[in-house]
């Protein structure tokens, strides 16, 4: 299984922006994929998670409202769109995946990691 994550920019509080993330090498629906993410000095966060199958979605508190994770399943892409971006959004932004009919929120449990993509939104 690989990922590819793109989308990450430069962007004012309010703006936003729509993460990407490629996946290949699943046989069938049966897997989780989300987001993770990591601010400078602090530890990866969860953010949001989407199930291949049941398209059932999770958010983390601090994103719930303002987040949309959604899967394209034609292009084998996974999408964050983020909208109202504040300051504290800023940080180095992962996919990861598991396979798994269900996501969870702990970053241990997932086995596929793409590189980060960097979202940097300035007050």
């Amino acid at each position: 299984v690989q990922l590819q994550a793109s989308g990450g920019g430069l962007v004012q509080t309010g703006g936003s922006l729509r993460l990407s993330c490629a996946y290949s090498g699943f046989t069938d629906d049966n897997f989780a994929i989300g987001w993770f993410r990591q601010a400078p000095g602090k530890g990866r966060e969860f953010v949001a998670h989407i199930s291949g199958a049941a398209r059932t979605t999770y958010y983390s508190n601090s994103v719930k409202g303002r987040f949309t994770i959604s899967i394209d399943s034609a292009k084998n892409t996974m999408y964050l769109q983020m909208n109202s971006l504040e300051p504290e959004d800023t940080a180095v932004y992962y996919c990861a995946a598991r396979s798994a009919f269900f996501g969870t929120t702990s970053s241990s449990d997932y086995d596929y990691w793409g590189q980060g993509t960097q979202v940097t939104v300035s007050s």
